[in-house]
């Protein structure tokens, strides 16, 4: 044990101290916890700024990455259970889905030392699914989305704001622009944020961040789809074909003949591949929720999941794509702080873009948009870019950024 005692000091040198906005929501003192999310969104640093809540030296509480090679000839459940024989109490466990059966380990952990709690995280989605049911009854599993539009202005530029719930930012908008306005000036911020903002490695290093997104990317598609979706690797050129495709497609109604003519994907594949980069985080899928959520069913409208992915696959992104890819980005995170596949709090309406939580119509537009496709609906609004305050109706669009 002392080896992971000496790593784990390691890890908790120059810690960052600013947290992501899921802290605050997780109950952490929940028997047995899952974080899940994409690559790079700061898992990690939220596991060991919860350790780092405990006095220093204390051998009751214990960080180890599950993908550290020493790890690997390790059995997972004797490691926990060893722990918890030396009076440990608290195991958080990183990159879990890396160890094999690791959702079976847990769950008899989790029966066999009722005082140990298991803290857990995961990168590959997909993964973690597929084990899932083994703890579906024992962890309380929390998603945690790259940052907001009002998350990154505080990572860079230090300035915090509160988030706004939804109805309130509605109600309210342009005082809260006004007072937004006098602390920083956003628009001169969110380019900035669109290209580079999302994941949290951007602090990094801006000149290496497309590079390093670039790589995530290429995770997804080669190693993470392959082994939890059996996708043969030969399809892979054809799933980066389809996401260069939508970040340079003008937003539009699905077209799947259109799709598949472009990305020499068969029309019965295609759906499949969708679901799947769906739910690997890769893409963000808006249906009109009149007939429920069916698996594989065709969404009425694709994104990419963030707009920094738009600019890391091409150098002519459509600025009406990534308007609506941050809209829809940004409405999911705040209302998903939980992972279920059957949420659909965003989906399309019939006259303007999105009905968002079954009561409110957007449209979504440059600074000129006018409210033509959504006059004479009731609570319905318009998200526009370009603005950096609103009036009656129409609402910035960077605004949005501050809902999480």
């Amino acid at each position: 044990m002392e080896y992971w005692f000496a790593e784990q000091e390691a890890r908790l040198r120059n810690l960052p101290s600013t947290k992501r906005y899921l802290y605050e929501k997780i109950d952490w003192s929940a028997r047995c916890l899952g974080i899940l999310g994409a690559r790079g969104t700061g898992k990690t640093t939220m596991m060991l700024q919860y350790l780092a809540s405990y006095p220093p030296g204390t051998e009751k509480v214990l960080y180890v990455s599950v993908d550290h090679p020493r790890f690997q000839s390790l059995s997972l459940h004797d490691f926990g259970r060893q722990f918890h024989e030396y009076g440990g109490r608290i195991l958080l466990l990183d990159e879990v889905h890396k160890y094999p059966l690791w959702a079976a380990h847990l769950k008899t952990l989790y029966d066999s030392c009722p005082e140990l709690k298991i803290i857990f995280s995961g990168s590959s989605v997909l993964q973690i699914q597929d084990q899932n049911a083994d703890l579906s009854r024992r962890a309380v599993m929390y998603c945690l989305h790259g940052l907001s539009f009002r998350e990154f202005l505080y990572f860079e530029q230090g300035e915090y704001f509160q988030a706004l719930p939804l109805g309130n930012l509605l109600q309210e908008h342009a005082a809260h622009a006004r007072k937004i306005n006098a602390g920083i000036r956003p628009l001169e911020h969110f380019k900035n944020y669109l290209q580079y903002g999302y994941y949290p490695f951007f602090l990094e290093g801006k000149e290496v961040y497309s590079i390093k997104l670039a790589n995530v990317i290429n995770h997804v598609l080669e190693t993470d789809l392959p082994q939890s979706r059996r996708i043969d690797l030969r399809q892979i050129s054809k799933l980066k074909k389809l996401l260069a495709f939508l970040a340079l497609s003008a937003p539009s109604r699905v077209n799947i003949q259109k799709l598949s003519a472009g990305t020499e994907i068969s029309r019965p594949k295609i759906y499949e591949y969708i679901e799947s980069l769906y739910q690997a985080r890769v893409l963000n899928l808006v249906r009109d929720g009149k007939s429920g959520y069916k698996i594989l069913s065709k969404p009425d409208k694709i994104y990419l999941e963030n707009p920094n992915l738009s600019h890391t696959l091409t150098d002519k992104t459509h600025v009406g794509t990534l308007r609506e890819t941050f809209f829809v980005n940004q409405l999911l995170n705040a209302h998903t702080h939980q992972p279920s596949q059957f949420e659909q709090p965003v989906k399309t309406a019939d006259k303007g873009d999105f009905l968002v939580n079954e009561e409110f119509t957007f449209e979504v537009g440059g600074k000129n948009k006018g409210n033509g496709q959504i006059k004479g609906i009731d609570n319905a609004f318009i998200a526009a870019d370009e603005i950096e305050t609103g009036f009656g109706p129409k609402i910035p669009l960077w605004l949005f950024g501050f809902l999480y």
